[in-house]
Order: structure tokens, then sequence, then C-alpha cells
């Protein structure tokens, strides 16, 4: 289940990335009852895209932002519990790396849910409850 974190230049130290990404995986799988899950874990990959100042805004003017964009299937960041406080920690994760320095109103996040069936897992498109009974095998 990709995560794209995408940031301006600058939010956080060089090198913090990979925290970032660890600690935003972790809790994805811990608000989702999967923090020891052996089939969900290597299925959370993540890209990470630092852009240059010049490439960021908002109002169409340059700033610093946060986006995290998660891809999953419908049942994934489905209920609204999990949501408000997965999206909070994941928030928090990027304002703490940031040295506090971040504005919360400035980080991001948004979900992209897949279509049943399209959810390629071991090179398998996979409908939700193939998907679901490959998981809970982990």
């Amino acid at each position: 289940m990709p995560l794209t974190l995408t940031m301006t230049e600058g939010v956080i130290p060089v090198g913090k990335e990979k925290e970032a990404v660890l600690k935003i995986t972790n809790a994805f799988l811990e608000h989702h009852g999967l923090a020891d899950n052996q089939v969900m874990r290597p299925n959370i990959t993540a890209t990470v895209h630092v852009l240059p100042k010049r490439a960021t805004f908002s109002g169409g003017k340059e700033f610093t932002g946060v986006w995290m964009e998660w891809k999953v299937p419908s049942f994934a960041l489905a209920e609204r519990e999990v949501q408000i406080a997965f999206f909070a920690e994941s928030t928090e994760i990027i304002h703490q790396l940031s040295g506090g320095k971040q504005p919360k109103d400035n980080i991001y996040a948004n979900v992209v849910h897949t279509v049943d069936g399209t959810w390629n897992l071991d090179g398998i498109a996979m409908t939700n409850e193939e998907l679901g009974e490959a998981i809970s095998k982990g």
C-alpha cells in the first residue's frame, strides 16, 4: 500500500526521510491492528519526493508544505476513528521531525481507494476479500 510523501526541501533535516517513512508506516499498521502482520509490513511501500521551494505552492504562491498520499484498498483507512487518529499521528510525526517548525496546517494528507479486484499482492490481482484472506495469514 504505497505512501507518496512529498515535501518542500528543508521541512525535515536531510537523512530523516527514512525515519519519517518508518514512523508513518508503523503508525499505519498500528492503527489498523496489524503492527506484527508479516504479510502487510513488506507491502507498505513509500516514495519520498523532496522538492525545491520554487516548486511547492499554496494559493498560487510559493510556500513550504508536506503532502502524504496513500493508495489503499477500500477497507483501509475507511473507519472515521482510524482516519482521525492516524492522520493526527502522521501529522505530529512530520511536525516533530521538523523540529516543530513545519506548521501542522501545512501538512496535508489524502487517501485514494483502489477499485475492488485491482490490488496487486505478490503478483496477483486480488479482490478485497482475497486480500483480507492473505492479510489474515500474516
